[in-house]
């Protein structure tokens, strides 16, 4: 099956706050916020929904196509996918800009705060649907590019070809009417609680009322695991536990590659969520988004254990 990962490339500059971000802000004092959180330190990794999701997917064997811009300082980021055996062949370079860039600072409480600068991701992708085969064809349309938010799931639609739609970070930027028409006819809309919460508010629909153009919502709820709502009704996922957890940073996209895998392989939605769960776990016991590794005997234990 061809997996067409759509979404962002980026460097991600990752610090961790020694504190709690909630002890340095005032709430009588938001209107007029400044403060300064100085951290541990700061690492380079690599990122970006589509690369993460994309490295996910890679772990388990499949070999999914990226559709995604990077910058003139692309190089790096090449050698590391061709190094994990990913294709950078649908990748478009855009030379007059940097590759996107987050500054993600987390506390001890796993809360975050993130800078992103999008350079290269102002661009389309300019992804060529006429090679696609829509029954050997799955995509997921991750934050990246506005555009390609937009027209990859119309594309999809005209074409038959089945995609999930994942809004994501780029839920403020979309207009109620273009986040409504990638919604319907999407096979999966998936997002976390809050992001649930902000499309109802900009679509002025209910959790019902989205079901009726779309076959699945998927929430995920952090260490709560994830509700798969179809329907006929709610199933809750539990979540997995990792040996420790280092850095929660990409474990919503490394969910959404072990959701994919289980789709692919003909698993039900709730089989295919609890893989997502499971290659999750992996995903925040170490640091950068990827970072991790396991084996097919590692992944099929832990899912087992969770299973029984």
């Amino acid at each position: 099956m061809n997996i067409v990962v759509s979404g962002s490339l980026a460097y991600d500059r990752i610090m961790v706050f020694p504190g709690h971000f909630a002890d340095h802000i005032l709430p009588e004092k938001i209107h007029v916020l400044n403060v300064c959180f100085q951290v541990d330190g700061v690492r380079e990794e690599f990122g970006g929904t589509a690369g993460n999701i994309a490295y996910a997917l890679r772990l388990m064997g499949e070999k999914p196509v990226i559709s995604a811009t990077i910058g003139r300082d692309y190089q790096k980021y090449f050698q590391w996918l061709t190094k994990n055996g990913i294709s950078t062949d649908y990748i478009r370079i855009i030379e007059d800009e940097l590759t996107a860039g987050a500054f993600i600072t987390t506390d001890r409480a796993d809360n975050q705060i993130t800078g992103f600068n999008p350079g290269a991701m102002k661009f389309s992708s300019s992804l060529d649907f006429e090679w696609l085969e829509p029954s050997e064809t799955m995509v997921i349309v991750a934050p990246g590019n506005l555009e390609d938010m937009v027209s990859y799931p119309r594309q999809c639609k005209a074409r038959g070809i089945p995609y999930i739609f994942d809004p994501g970070q780029s839920l403020p930027m979309l207009n109620p009417k273009d986040l409504l028409q990638a919604i319907d006819g999407c096979m999966i809309l998936i997002s976390n609680d809050y992001e649930l919460d902000l499309i109802m508010n900009k679509t002025g629909l209910t959790k019902s009322q989205l079901l009726e153009r779309t076959r699945t919502i998927i929430t995920t709820l952090g260490e709560s695991g994830s509700q798969v709502c179809t329907i006929e009704g709610e199933t809750a996922i539990p979540s997995v536990k990792p040996r420790q957890v280092v850095d929660p940073t990409g474990a919503g996209d490394s969910y959404r590659g072990g959701l994919i895998i289980g789709l692919a392989r003909g698993l039900d939605i709730s089989q295919s969520a609890l893989m997502g769960s499971v290659c999750a776990s992996f995903a925040v016991e170490c640091y950068g988004t990827q970072q991790y590794a396991f084996s097919q005997d590692e992944f099929e234990d832990r899912l087992s254990g969770r299973s029984r």
